[in-house]
């Protein structure tokens, strides 16, 4: 990490960092960890943290958990979070589905998938986030009404979304003109290839 990024990491993830740990398992208490009760969106694998961090200036009113593997992503969503002033960003660093198993159930108002790894090949496809296990976990995470974002610049891992977020029977198709949401890196680069941009919502359905 340059300066900038390890400077964010000493001054800033103090305040604002949490550590995945793997089997942890314990109830992770949304309203402490951010000092008040508000509508909660979760963010996995933000890549850099500028679309978070552009998307919480925006909307002060809710509460983002941003989760990332990778400590540049890390260094540099802190840093924007100290040079933004941004108090309603927390930056979870580890694996995004072992965090989900300590958020509460029905506690957020959306969880945004914005273009996770696709794993091309085949034999890889089972590392995909967006399988049906995943997919339930995440979907009990959310209110009544929550969002389940996805977004991905891959065809063939778009219908592969599309089919599972589908076939989960607590999910329904939410309106194209939901889509909503800053352009990413990675987005610009797909467009730049060539390549479609899939936006896939679907709400927790009430019951």
């Amino acid at each position: 990490m340059g300066s900038r990024h390890a400077e964010a990491m000493t001054h800033v993830w103090p305040a604002y960092g949490l550590t995945v740990l793997d089997g942890d398992r314990t109830p992770l208490d949304l309203e402490t960890l951010f000092g008040r009760e508000a509508p909660r969106v979760l963010e996995i694998g933000f890549g850099m943290g500028d679309a978070t961090a552009e998307m919480a200036a925006a909307d002060p009113g809710r509460d983002y958990l941003a989760v990332e593997v990778h400590t540049p992503g890390i260094g540099n969503l802190l840093a924007l979070v100290g040079e933004r002033g941004l108090t309603n960003v927390r930056v979870a660093h580890g694996d995004a589905m072992e965090l989900v198993h300590r958020i509460p159930e029905s506690s957020l108002d959306a969880v945004h998938v914005f273009f996770p790894d696709p794993w091309p090949k085949a034999r890889h496809h089972k590392r995909r986030l967006i399988q049906p296990a995943n997919v339930a976990l995440l979907r009990d995470r959310l209110r009544a009404g929550g969002l389940l974002h996805c977004a991905t610049d891959w065809a063939h891992y778009a219908e592969s979304m599309a089919e599972t977020l589908e076939a989960d029977p607590g999910l329904v198709a939410a309106p194209d003109d939901e889509a909503r949401r800053p352009e990413t890196k990675f987005e610009r680069r797909g467009v730049a290839s060539g390549r479609e941009i899939f936006d896939l919502m679907f709400r927790r359905g009430y019951p």
